[in-house]
């Protein structure tokens, strides 16, 4: 009876019942995935390409080839030349771009509407015809290179990070930076390049999420025009390098021009792979927000305005990812105070929700602003469309999304203390400092505008 009543309020409301199937999905004989997002709110759409291939997939001597093929991806193809891509992108009307990370690597454009067929060929061609040009290559890899001076090299909290990961993780491949050592920057080769676009950008894998103001049925039918010829191949088999369990605490300091000293503190977390039986991830993510989810979050309130121990003081935690997780405290410390008095007040922090728990108040406003934050996304044709990409990439089921959502609002107090007891153990501990040094008096390497 309740479910013929909601059904008849759907309808009532001038929604058909195909419309509760909204994300649509059908995959390709290929093996492509389509996944169709409805918003007829404005006439736009935002497509993006998934490679299920990130950084995680490189091996020793080889780190930042699949970053250096985004790159390359934009090098052309038989019928489209170097750099005609985002030209014809601009001429639609429309904005594109493409990110790699630890665990994929994704393009994108947004567009309106009625170019979305258009943007469907470009892909689709460089998705298998892409030219590998050793000459464009040579050009394209100085810009990667460059790109890692400006990003990393001349960055001392970016350096920090990366030192610190290098630490943290001894055999899982997130030691690794994903924009990748210089040393294999400089000895990589176009053939490098060419046998990882060979190896894994092929349509079985890959996914194709699209929002907007739509007709999912026209989209699968441009989809099989445009993807379906693409020819699959079989995939190598991937080898899951597990982390050894960490049996005591790491520290690492670097030494770099800086004019404040930053302290970071990474505690190995665990990683959302059952959206029903997991439960720590969501009480961790509720914990972090609690201590740093808004300006009367605990860390701001106490160490930053309060103690004023801190000129900063946050928490960062993702709790999906292919791989193994983190949970990282990390901070500034004020005028007259030192790294140490930073780490002792963070620890601090923690200690006390692990004897005193949080209040009703402050879970239920932790929760209002988590909640918030995504609902928001869903305001967004490319927040909506991120959020699908994303959570596929993690290996969670999209459509588990809402679910996710409900088992954050349902988590308690008592679960928050509970996990602030159980992971933020020194055994599990990895602390990074940057120790500041003079600035050389060297003008400071200028920002400029790349393409992620």
């Amino acid at each position: 009876m309740r479910l013929k009543y909601l059904l008849s309020v759907l309808l009532a409301a001038g929604l058909s019942t195909a419309a509760l199937a909204n994300p649509f999905e059908t995959t390709l004989k290929n093996g492509l995935r389509i996944i169709v997002k409805e918003d007829h709110r404005a006439p736009t759409a935002v497509q993006m390409v998934w490679y299920r291939i990130g950084s995680m997939d490189e091996v020793d001597g080889a780190s930042g080839v699949a970053h250096v093929l985004e790159h390359m991806m934009f090098k052309g193809t038989p019928s489209v030349g170097p750099g005609e891509f985002n030209k014809r992108v601009a001429a639609a009307g429309g904005r594109d771009n493409a990110f790699t990370s630890r665990d994929y690597t994704a393009y994108f454009q947004q567009i309106p509407k009625e170019k979305l067929g258009d943007m469907m060929q470009l892909e689709a061609d460089r998705m298998r015809h892409l030219n590998v040009d050793a000459k464009e290559f040579e050009q394209e890899i100085k810009v990667v290179m460059e790109e890692r001076r400006m990003r990393t090299d001349d960055s001392p909290q970016a350096k920090l990070f990366e030192q610190m990961n290098a630490v943290a993780f001894q055999a899982h491949p997130y030691r690794r930076p994903i924009i990748g050592w210089m040393n294999d920057l400089e000895t990589m080769t176009a053939a490098d390049a060419k046998a990882w676009y060979d190896t894994w950008y092929v349509p079985n894998n890959a996914y194709v999420v699209i929002t907007g103001d739509v007709d999912h049925k026209e989209v699968f039918a441009l989809a099989e025009k445009y993807y379906g010829p693409l020819e699959g191949r079989a995939l190598p088999a991937r080898r899951q390098q597990i982390e050894p369990k960490q049996e005591g605490a790491r520290r690492v300091t670097v030494k770099a021009p800086a004019e404040l000293p930053v302290l970071i503190m990474g505690y190995k977390a665990p990683i959302l792979r059952d959206v029903e039986k997991d439960s720590d991830p969501y009480a961790l993510e509720m914990l972090g927000a609690i201590l740093d989810g808004h300006d009367a979050a605990r860390f701001n309130k106490k160490l930053v305005r309060e103690d004023k121990v801190a000129l900063s003081a946050g928490i960062d935690y993702d709790n999906t990812a292919r791989g193994p997780g983190m949970l990282y405290l990390h901070g500034t410390p004020a005028e007259g105070k030192t790294v140490a008095d930073l780490e002792a007040a963070l620890r601090a922090e923690i200690v006390r929700v692990q004897q005193d728990g949080v209040s009703a108040a402050e879970l239920k406003r932790a929760k209002a602003q988590l909640i918030a934050g995504e609902v928001y996304k869903k305001d967004s044709m490319f927040g909506q469309t991120m959020e699908i990409g994303q959570i596929e990439s993690a290996g969670l089921p999209y459509q588990k999304l809402d679910r996710m959502l409900d088992k954050l609002q349902q988590v308690t107090a008592a679960q928050v203390q509970a996990v602030a007891k159980k992971y933020f153990d020194d055994d599990a501990l990895t602390v990074g400092v940057l120790d500041p040094q003079p600035l050389d008096g060297k003008p400071r390497r200028p920002a400029v505008a790349t393409r992620h």
